[in-house]
């Protein structure tokens, strides 16, 4: 069963924990029994499995694949639920509502629009939509971490100062852990800890170590999609190597067969919802 204080007792530090983010069950269960104490989900991942490109899953979909993990594992899942069901603040909270009927454990909330012509919401409907969102998780009958994005480094917006300002804008509105996604060094992450109290999650980058997040002051690191297209990117290079050497060679890099056999034959799903 899963103990959802125990997600947030994660991000007390007094360093960094990983939440890796599978895309499917089958990596919730391989990643369950690995030693990691919590999961989140990756829109991008579960995306790219489908064939489709992020952003491409609407709603309803989306939280059916949160439900799934949420019963594949005992560990507590927190969902990326990119902007949520629509651009509302009252939208926001009924994201948080849905999140919680399917027993998550936290969500993020972005403020990415998916409107081209305005890619980030305008300062306060963005606000409006964390406090919302806050109010919705605070109304649950149980704990809920809620996660708050700011997504200018992500999207191509240079912009520190106004990241920086929302994500102080966020806290001030409740949410529970702050996150800039596209960060691509220290120093900056060191400037957005230093900036707010509450805890931060850094996305993972091959260049960042677990040690130095922590020291910067990062309670949390995920890997976004990272899991996802390093499998799509093994796939790739197996299957270059039949095409065009007609070898097998990448079959001495595989999880042995009896091991996802027993894995999963020890993971019966549960009822969620």
């Amino acid at each position: 069963m899963t103990d959802l204080k125990t997600f947030r007792a994660l991000h007390d530090g007094p360093g960094a924990f990983v939440i890796p983010n599978p895309w499917d069950v089958g990596s919730a269960r391989l990643l369950s029994s690995m030693g990691f104490k919590a999961l989140a989900t990756t829109s991008a991942g579960y995306a790219f499995s489908r064939g489709l490109p992020d952003g491409g899953v609407d709603f309803e979909n989306m939280i059916g694949h949160c439900r799934e993990l949420v019963a594949a594992t005992d560990l507590p899942v927190s969902a990326d639920l990119e902007n949520g069901k629509g651009d509302s603040p009252e939208s926001a909270g009924e994201t948080v509502f849905a999140a919680g009927k399917v027993g998550l454990a936290g969500c993020s909330i972005e403020d990415y629009s998916n409107d081209p012509a305005r890619p980030i919401y305008e300062f306060e409907l963005a606000v409006e939509r964390v406090a919302a969102a806050v109010e919705a998780a605070r109304a649950l009958d149980r704990d809920f971490v809620f996660t708050a994005r700011a997504e200018n480094l992500l999207r191509g917006i240079n912009d520190l100062d106004d990241t920086i300002r929302r994500l102080q804008a966020f806290e001030k509105a409740g949410a529970d852990v702050l996150y800039a996604p596209g960060i691509r060094d220290i120093e900056t992450v060191r400037t957005i800890c230093q900036a707010v109290s509450k805890p931060v999650n850094i996305l993972a980058q091959p260049h960042f170590t677990l040690a130095e997040l922590s020291e910067a002051g990062a309670r949390r690191v995920s890997l976004g999609s990272k899991l996802t297209t390093a499998v799509f990117g093994a796939l790739r290079a197996a299957a270059s190597e039949i095409l065009e050497k007609g070898t097998f060679g990448f079959v001495a890099g595989e999880m042995p067969f009896g091991e996802l056999q027993t894995l999963f034959g020890n993971h019966p799903t549960k009822s969620v919802g």
